[in-house]
């Protein structure tokens, strides 16, 4: 493995690097509360498909740092897909497949529609991530609503506070509710609790859960970006996805309406797990990126 820094527009991401060079390129992304300790296993089997996987610790985790004090620490969809491309960009990937889930297969999702001749295949978990902000103050049932508990909790100041003093108990928990079939073990908790460290952690992710509800501005650099998302128009290069069906918050993001949203659909997969498939059902996560290949 190799590890480095690489200067991708405003940031200096932290990536993790595998395999052969000159072989297929793969990005895998991350999402909250994970990192790419998440995504070990899927490397693995990977690599020995032969393919080259950068995995990237996503703004405010781990080692990857703003280069500038003045820059936004926004959690914002555009944010993400614009990081997602610079770092394509910067290491001279050649089409890479993006895949990932959560965060980050939010950003995979926006990259593919904004700037689909950067990459030759997406694999995302729940369908279409992007997020639809104008509808977000429409309420939904009671009992989908009480699942994302914690995005109301980060709209307080009260809720800031809570995940700053509690980070590695915030995701913990997170990571029980969101996965109820996965017995990860304390060790693998501890992998990547280091990761929610990072300095932006807290502002980064109370920005995202704020922005998203309308609660907040953007980043004004990212104001055409958000614009453009607005139309929501289909992914159009070929895609897998995953449904993870013991997901308890699969239906706060994505769509089931596939068809509708991607028109070179390759595949539909249903994966008996819950939010973090590539943690808990490797194998079917890698088989979704090499069905790319």
């Amino acid at each position: 493995m190799e590890s480095a820094t690489v200067r991708a527009g405003v940031l200096d991401v932290a990536i993790e690097r595998h395999g052969d060079p000159g072989g297929r390129p793969v990005v895998l992304a991350h999402g909250f509360p994970y990192d790419p300790r998440c995504f070990d296993d899927v490397v693995a089997l990977l690599v020995a498909s032969g393919a080259d996987v950068v995995v990237p610790y996503l703004r405010g985790y781990g080692p990857t740092r703003f280069v500038s004090s003045t820059t936004v620490r926004s959690g914002q969809q555009a944010a993400l897909a614009h990081d997602l491309r610079e770092l394509i960009i910067a290491m001279d990937l050649e089409r890479p497949v993006v895949a990932g889930f959560d965060w980050g297969g939010r950003a995979a999702c926006l990259v593919s529609l904004l700037w689909p001749d950067l990459v030759s295949g997406l694999a995302t978990v729940g369908g279409y991530n992007v997020q639809d902000i104008a509808a977000s103050a429409t309420p939904a049932p009671p009992h989908l609503d009480r699942r994302a508990w914690y995005q109301y909790y980060l709209h307080s100041e009260r809720g800031r506070a809570g995940l700053a003093e509690y980070r590695a108990e915030f995701a913990q928990l997170l990571w029980t509710e969101w996965s109820p079939t996965w017995r990860f073990g304390d060790s693998e908790f501890a992998a990547t609790a280091p990761s929610f460290d990072n300095p932006d952690f807290v502002d980064v992710v109370v920005h995202s859960y704020r922005h998203r509800y309308g609660l907040v501005d953007g980043d004004p650099a990212y104001a055409a970006t958000e614009d453009e998302i607005t139309h929501r128009r289909p992914i159009g290069v070929p895609t897998v996805v995953l449904e993870p069906t013991e997901d308890p918050i699969a239906s706060l993001s994505g769509t089931g309406d596939h068809e509708a949203h991607f028109t070179d659909l390759v595949d539909v997969r249903p994966i008996d797990c819950g939010h973090n498939p590539p943690q808990e059902l490797p194998s079917l996560f890698a088989d979704a990126v090499r069905r790319l290949f």
